[in-house]
């Protein structure tokens, strides 16, 4: 019976020294895969960091080219003097558009569609307030084409009077 013993407890110290060797294999497998993982993380956080600041400086050459369009858009003057065809609150966003960037066209535009608002609110007279709604809405679609067309082209009412009564816009 001791020699069964002592069989049982050399074949339990040889397990327990081969599960303590698969162990510290296993450690070392794992320690060695976690290294690995460190270092490929590294990369991908070098990687992230390098792509991140080419993002960075594209959209900021985006933004830039953006701006630059923007300002060219409103340089002009012919959205302001399109802008300001349509409507009393047209008018009175193409005049703010036009203080910010002040172009020639624009204020040439502006002043038109004053004088041609002016005149409309003359069109409340009964009778010749129609026949003058008209002649205010034929000059107007006139002073719109020659707007969309870049051409500063005075209505055939009162063009060159409005620039000059209006000449302070």
């Amino acid at each position: 019976m001791s020699d069964e013993k002592n069989d049982l407890s050399d074949d339990l110290n040889d397990m327990l020294g081969d599960a303590k060797e698969g162990a510290k294999k296993a450690a070392d497998k794992v320690s060695e895969k976690a290294s690995e993982l460190a270092d490929d993380a590294k990369e991908f956080a070098g990687d992230a960091k390098e792509k991140a600041a080419e993002f960075a400086e594209d959209a900021k050459a985006s933004a830039q080219e953006f701006a630059n369009d923007a300002k060219e858009v409103f340089s002009d003057g012919k959205n302001v003097a399109i802008i300001a065809h349509f409507t009393l609150i047209g008018w009175i966003i193409a005049l703010v558009m036009n203080n910010g960037n002040k172009t020639e066209f624009g204020s040439f535009y502006i002043r038109q569609m004053l004088g041609l608002l002016l005149c409309s609110l003359v069109g409340i007279i009964p009778v010749l307030g129609l026949f003058l709604w008209l002649v205010v809405l034929i000059a107007w679609i006139m002073s719109l084409v020659s707007a969309l067309g870049g051409k500063m082209q005075p209505t055939f009412l009162f063009g060159n009077q409005f620039q000059e009564w209006f000449k302070s816009l």
